[in-house]
């Protein structure tokens, strides 16, 4: 897992009204969960956007003053309506304890459903899991090669080794839809849609 590092600064208010003033000043109130004790701190919010807007995953060194805390990010908010970002939660990464984190989902293949016409539809581009920090995989890797139309794959059918996911095991990772080209029967026919089906796939991604 890559490394940033990153400075912030302890809170000594805990109060709504110097959360807002942090926040028009361009900083956002954070917490560190897992350690003896949750440590409230506040960080730019140019620095945290570098963890938010990237599709990997780190490990993050937080200097505190002289103290240094290594976490990773645990979840963020955002205003509902300008979509600043408003509050952060991280995980404090402690040898041999297991730690929370979101992991982004990746798709490999191109599924036989979507070469016959079918659409790919991604319901969730990332995944809640939890484990050891040096045995949780960069992302949760996917391979859609032998997804046909009408298939989908659930967190259920997930298995990862070290990895637990504390999502529902109904909740639909990635499906396969069917549309009006769509070929009757995709196992006899995947050769015969690959060029539609090529071009679905890339409109369900974008």
């Amino acid at each position: 897992m890559k490394t940033m590092e990153i400075k912030g600064h302890l809170r000594e208010d805990l109060g709504s009204k110097e959360a807002r003033g942090l926040r028009r000043e361009g900083q956002v109130p954070c917490v560190i969960y897992g350690g003896d004790q949750n440590i409230h701190f506040y960080a730019d919010s140019r620095e945290l956007g570098k963890l938010i807007y990237t599709p990997d995953v780190y490990k993050v060194k937080l200097i505190l003053g002289d103290k240094t805390v290594e976490v990773v990010m645990r979840d963020a908010q955002y205003h509902p309506v300008k979509d600043d970002l408003m509050h952060m939660d991280f995980s404090e990464v402690i040898a041999g304890k297991p730690v929370s984190v979101k992991l982004p989902v990746i798709l490999t293949g191109q599924s036989i459903g979507v070469k016959n016409g079918g659409v790919l539809r991604r319901n969730a581009k990332s995944l809640f899991v939890k484990g050891l920090i040096d045995e949780l995989p960069d992302a949760i890797e996917i391979d859609i090669t032998k997804m046909r139309i009408g298939h989908s794959t659930k967190v259920g059918d997930l298995n990862f080794d070290g990895v637990e996911f504390l999502e529902t095991d109904n909740r639909v990772v990635v499906a396969i839809k069917t549309s009006r080209r769509a070929i009757a029967d995709d196992a006899e026919e995947e050769e015969e849609g690959a060029e539609g089906g090529e071009t679905a796939e890339a409109a369900a991604e974008e």
